[in-house]
């Protein structure tokens, strides 16, 4: 008989995005012997996440199934001090109508396989117990990045409290190099918020799991993953880049993207360095005036994706509102006219593909760094929130895969200078500089991992058999 394997995504685009891509993959491997269901948390705050969910029902039709959940009142606005609390407590409140949703999947007589959940739904772990079947981890960000999670409950067993800015450097079991509390999340420097909290929950939950699914691949990260390879950590399988390429569903205007796209078809191969920030990603008008005198003195071309960040009490989402040329340095959008390009929201993964795109200032997400990775573009890294900090420092320090601008830079921080700036996208733009081969050999791995024989095709085969055999 048939089994069915369940996905619980977290609510936002990057999680979400992998995850259908792990899905897509599943079906195209399956022999009929399994079926995909996704639930989708619904998210109050951000309109664009019901777009693109209704886009992928239209994409995917009948090889997977969605399920959208029905709406739940979000968080005390008090609680936004952490995301990752107000994250956390957010998908726990969905737990009864994930409950209700997987009690009518039994009642219909479906065979389950079990449940995959993301970093921040490991309280469904629960659901599924009570269901009697078995869980999955999927964890969308690096495998560094998942040993500092592992390390995190023992650590705080011998310490019992969260990270500080003036701690000593930590060993982390997957990385090579100390690792500085200046470029850990911020989550878990917040003792007073929930953040620290939050992560260490979750942390413990992770040894519940059956297997631990990450969005990377041997030959990117083989330390870290020979570090989580044997003792009681659940068997870890790498199978990405996980990268959705469909650019159908790269959200936006047609008319914009026809715009950015008929301008980099202008420019000369490699010669444009691309500045974009994830969609959380904003600056305030004084650092918005530095990256402009630093991008002018270096006189590269560019194309820079500015969003501007939202007033108090609205959605923590940037807009695409350009009424920042009012904060540039006064003619500066002249003086660059036909060398530059400024836009709102960009199709990052098309941009990234374009020949003519040379370097990347990048926020260091973790799905911007793989797609940067696969098109053989090499970052400047600039980390802003979430895990980025940690990001940027394996991308630069361990795998010597990125230039640096910055590590430990946060939202609200001190103001990056011009200087800095024009110093990083020159040095990232030479054509000589030994970063630039670097990322093109690993980017030809990571295309080589997903092919038949490769390292994660492999792994997400071992997989598949294990979960089958857990729940035969």
């Amino acid at each position: 008989m048939k089994q069915d394997l369940i996905f619980i995504p977290s609510p936002g685009i990057g999680h979400l995005a992998s995850t259908i891509e792990l899905a897509n993959r599943l079906v195209d491997r399956n022999d009929d012997r399994f079926s995909i269901t996704v639930l989708l948390i619904r998210v109050p705050f951000a309109p664009t996440m019901e777009s693109y969910a209704q886009s992928l029902s239209a994409t995917y039709g009948t090889r997977i199934q969605f399920i959208n959940l029905p709406p739940v009142d979000p968080p005390s606005p008090d609680l936004l001090r952490s995301p990752e609390k107000y994250v956390s407590v957010f998908i726990e409140s969905n737990k009864p109508h994930i409950r209700h949703a997987i009690g009518k999947l039994v009642s219909n007589s479906v065979k389950l396989a079990g449940l995959v959940v993301d970093l921040f739904c490991t309280s469904m772990i629960d659901v599924a117990k009570e269901f009697g079947l078995p869980s999955y981890l999927f964890f969308t960000s690096s495998a560094a990045f998942l040993g500092l999670m592992l390390d995190l409950p023992t650590r705080h067993e011998q310490i019992g409290t969260s990270f500080t800015e003036s701690d000593p450097e930590s060993m982390v079991s997957t990385f090579v190099n100390p690792v500085p509390s200046s470029v850990l999340p911020s989550g878990m420097l917040d003792a007073c918020n929930g953040g620290y909290d939050s992560f260490l929950y979750h942390a413990r939950r992770f040894s519940e799991t059956k297997g631990i699914i990450v969005n990377t691949f041997a030959e990117l990260e083989s330390y870290a993953l020979r570090s989580l390879s044997g003792g009681p950590t659940p068997t870890v399988y790498p199978v990405g880049p996980l990268l959705d390429l469909d650019q159908s569903r790269s959200g936006g205007r047609d008319e914009d993207k026809i715009r950015i796209m008929q301008w980099l078809d202008d420019q000369p191969i490699s010669s444009v360095v691309f500045l974009c920030f994830g969609s959380l990603g904003s600056f305030d008008g004084h650092q918005l005036r530095q990256i402009a005198i630093g991008l002018e003195r270096s006189g590269l071309n560019f194309l820079w994706s500015i969003r501007q960040p939202q007033g108090v009490g609205q959605s923590p989402i940037p807009s695409d509102d350009m009424s920042h040329k009012e904060v540039l340095p006064e003619g500066f959008i002249e003086r660059t006219k036909g060398k530059g390009m400024i836009c709102g929201w960009a199709p990052q993964k098309e941009i990234l593909a374009h020949p003519a795109i040379g370097g990347f200032v990048s926020h260091c997400g973790w799905n911007s760094i793989l797609e940067s990775i696969w098109f053989g573009v090499p970052i400047v890294t600039w980390p802003i929130y979430a895990e980025q900090q940690t990001n940027a420092f394996e991308m630069v320090r361990e795998l010597g895969l990125a230039l640096e601008l910055k590590l430990d830079y946060r939202k609200g921080g001190d103001l990056v200078m011009a200087d800095e700036i024009e110093r990083a996208v020159r040095c990232v733009m030479e054509h000589g500089n030994p970063v630039r081969m670097k990322v093109k050999e690993i980017g030809q791995k990571s295309r080589e991992a997903l092919l038949e024989g490769g390292s994660s095709f492999n792994s997400l085969g071992c997989f598949i058999e294990n979960m089958l055999g857990n729940h035969s």
